[in-house]
């Protein structure tokens, strides 16, 4: 079965290798610029805590195999499932499928994809973000849950949901890896943010030439793997706390059900939840606007 297929095999959807102390999680549908269906989702959770139970691995290294790092959550590709059941990790809501409207809606996203975000920011070793291409949407919440993002010089950065009617994606860091003032003209306009201007704006920690992503980023790597194992984990927790008194959870949650209150009202008022969007019209609304070069959409990205 191929990653096109639903619930495709975990070792098909993500490649998983370790090397020098080093677990490099791969997600692997570059067909589908790594679009994020529940089977990748879960995949990768296996592989996080694959990765945490080796006592041999000090890094984890998050990479997304072809020409982009991630286009966001998966909204149509023939490996879709957002309708299949997977046991649940995250949190106690129970199953979403056979629910209707917004009971759905927000059993699912509080266990895939606000969820498992948190998780994952709270694995006890340094993970890296390797982003080159689009980091659009779902895939900046990828890239935002891991300790440093190393981009390359090709890699771009978009939220464009307001363009649905809704106020970003499920995990809702924008003002703390951004600033709030950026955050608001990156949601208002939708528009890339290239990697350069990441950097400067601290969305990043080192932007390298795509032909030296792999050589850059294990190279930090493996300089923090010679760091002792318990120092890393308490030091990464005494960040996450510092980030966390800075209103980063208190802040998700109350987003959070923003962003539902925006689901429900489309679903209302409109075609679905999502206003009617899918990733063409995503697309083609942003070349219309062409207030800037390019297409802050890549493929088929979504919001949930």
């Amino acid at each position: 079965m191929s990653d096109e297929a639903a619930g495709g095999p975990a070792d098909e959807v993500i490649r998983y290798e370790v090397a020098d102390g080093i677990a490099t999680v791969t997600m692997n549908r570059p067909r589908y610029r790594n679009a994020q269906n529940s089977a990748m989702t879960y995949a990768l959770d296996d592989a996080f805590y694959r990765a945490v139970a080796d006592d041999d691995v000090k890094v984890i290294v998050l990479a997304g195999a072809g020409d982009h790092f991630s286009a966001g959550h998966d909204i149509g590709t023939p490996g879709r499932d957002i309708d299949r059941s997977f046991p649940r990790r995250a949190g106690l809501w129970w199953d979403h499928v056979g629910k209707a409207g917004a009971e759905s809606r927000f059993a699912r996203e509080s266990e895939v994809y606000l969820g498992m975000c948190r998780r994952w920011r709270e694995i006890p070793k340094p993970t890296i973000a390797m982003v080159q291409g689009a980091c659009v949407a779902g895939g900046l919440m990828l890239a935002w849950c891991c300790d440093l993002i190393v981009a390359a010089d090709d890699a771009f950065f978009a939220d464009p949901v307001v363009r649905m009617g809704i106020p970003g994606v499920e995990y809702f860091a924008h003002p703390w890896v951004m600033g709030p003032r950026f955050a608001k003209e990156f949601l208002f306009l939708g528009e890339r943010v290239p990697a350069g201007r990441a950097l400067e704006l601290g969305m990043v920690n080192r932007v390298v030439p795509r032909d030296e992503l792999i050589d850059s980023t294990r190279d930090i790597a493996r300089r923090i793997a010679a760091m002792p194992r318990l120092g890393l984990a308490l030091t990464k927790k005494a960040v996450n706390q510092a980030e966390d008194l800075m209103g980063l959870q208190a802040g998700m949650d109350s987003v959070f059900g923003l962003h539902h209150l925006a689901h429900a009202h489309n679903a209302e008022v409109g075609a679905d939840s999502l206003a009617g969007h899918d990733a063409r019209s995503m697309r083609d609304a942003a070349t219309r606007a062409a207030a800037t070069p390019g297409d802050p959409t890549v493929g088929p990205a979504r919001t949930s």
